[in-house]
């Protein structure tokens, strides 16, 4: 696994450029002579450490740096068998809403996931059934695979809300818009980290540590339909402040942020139609600028869209290792984990979700989202591409050791 580059303050820069923005904004900020100006400093100062005059480094002077937790995460997987490997890179819907039904008892028991998400279905009972509920999962699959999983839910805020009325409430991203045209920027960023603390800290007492959320997509044309109040708004740079703002304050709680969908959203909605976006390289360095920014101040999750971008190459997103490896980890730097949306999905077309997610994994992605009824002929698919060739061993221990690694920083391992 290739080191991380070194990471720089950009939030400070962005901020900077944001200081006529604090009272309400003139039109000509909302242009994209602002998203220029913002693009082009950071191109100017994230090169700077090349471009600097160069310290000669004798033998002497090099130290290797170990990262303890990350050895740590390749002993443990390490001594992981392929079934375990196969099972670790899954997170899995799960049936019922206040104990584990027999079927997820004998699944678990057989395969037990890297992680379990959990949607309305789950989570229509009183806060003290789901969070018995989560207990009991993760007691059997920690059990059964000496690891505990992701327990994860989408809580984005606004109409994205799996509980009832109350539950880890957060209003829609949207508003904080709203807040930052009419009250300025640090009131907004503030509300957002006030907000995501407190919601993030509701959902790790019910048992929570991921969560499927921000949304990274500033609202542009091929978008605005499907994403709408999701969205932080047509700033990309007010986006990229305010999921980090978003992320650092749940992430205080001890739950995981996954940014998503890179590298973009288009169409009504990707679960019903196509998702394509026709734009030239240039147009999508803009369009992916926010997770750029995110990258580059240490996100540690990100979710890949289906989405079709036919300047990069001819097949989606979620199976493209030239996005995945190339774009998304060699240009951007991005060394956390990759998580595809689940391929019964209109947007991913017309592939059988098993094939899909082996290939996934071979192009990039570290997690796949599985639906129960999948979770046995996905992992038995896993295992056939390991004994053909189609997927290599060291792709899927490079994938299940980077969720290992997640979990030990979470606190979830020893």
């Amino acid at each position: 696994m290739k080191p991380q580059r070194t990471r720089r303050n950009t939030e400070f820069v962005v901020r900077k450029l944001f200081f006529l923005r604090e009272t309400p904004c003139t039109p000509w900020l909302n242009s994209y002579f602002f998203v220029w100006l913002v693009v082009n400093l950071l191109f100017l100062i994230f090169p700077l450490s090349s471009c600097s005059k160069k310290q000669v480094i004798t033998e002497e002077e090099v130290v290797p740096i170990i990262d303890p937790v990350r050895k740590r995460a390749q002993e443990i997987t390490s001594a992981m068998d392929e079934r375990l490997l196969a099972a670790q890179v899954l997170i899995s819907g799960i049936g019922g809403s206040a104990s584990l039904t027999p079927n997820n008892i004998e699944m678990f028991t057989e395969i037990p996931p890297g992680g379990i998400m959990f949607f309305r279905y789950n989570l229509n009972s009183d806060n003290e059934t789901i969070r018995g509920f989560l207990t009991e999962a993760d007691s059997l699959i920690t059990q059964e695979a000496g690891i505990p999983p992701f327990m994860a839910v989408d809580h984005e805020g606004g109409t994205v809300n799996r509980f009832r009325r109350g539950t880890a409430s957060l209003p829609a991203a949207s508003s904080y818009w709203e807040i930052f045209l009419t009250e300025g920027l640090s009131h907004a960023l503030d509300k957002i980290k006030t907000d995501s603390f407190q919601a993030g800290r509701e959902l790790n007492e019910l048992g929570f540590n991921m969560n499927f959320a921000p949304v990274v997509e500033h609202l542009v044309d091929e978008n605005r339909d499907f994403l709408f109040s999701r969205s932080y708004g047509p700033d990309p740079a007010f986006t990229a402040l305010a999921a980090a703002a978003f992320i650092q304050g749940m992430e205080q709680t001890g739950v995981l942020c996954v940014s998503k969908h890179f590298p973009g959203s288009a169409g009504p909605d990707p679960h019903y139609s196509l998702s394509i976006i026709n734009r030239n390289r240039d147009e999508l360095d803009l369009l992916i600028l926010p997770f750029s920014i995110l990258i580059n101040s240490g996100t540690r999750a990100i979710m890949a869209a289906h989405t079709l971008v036919p300047q990069v190459d001819n097949v989606i997103s979620s199976l493209s290792s030239v996005i995945l490896q190339n774009w998304l980890r060699g240009d951007l730097g991005f060394d956390g984990i990759i998580i595809s949306d689940d391929f019964i999905m209109a947007a991913a077309g017309d592939l059988n979700p098993e094939d899909a997610a082996v290939r996934s994994i071979a192009a990039g992605s570290d997690m796949i989202l599985v639906w129960p009824g999948h979770l046995r002929q996905t992992h038995g698919a896993i295992i056939s591409a390991l004994e053909d060739g189609r997927l290599s061993h060291d792709r899927l221990f490079d994938a299940a050791q980077r969720i290992i690694y997640e979990k030990l920083v979470l606190g979830l391992l020893e």
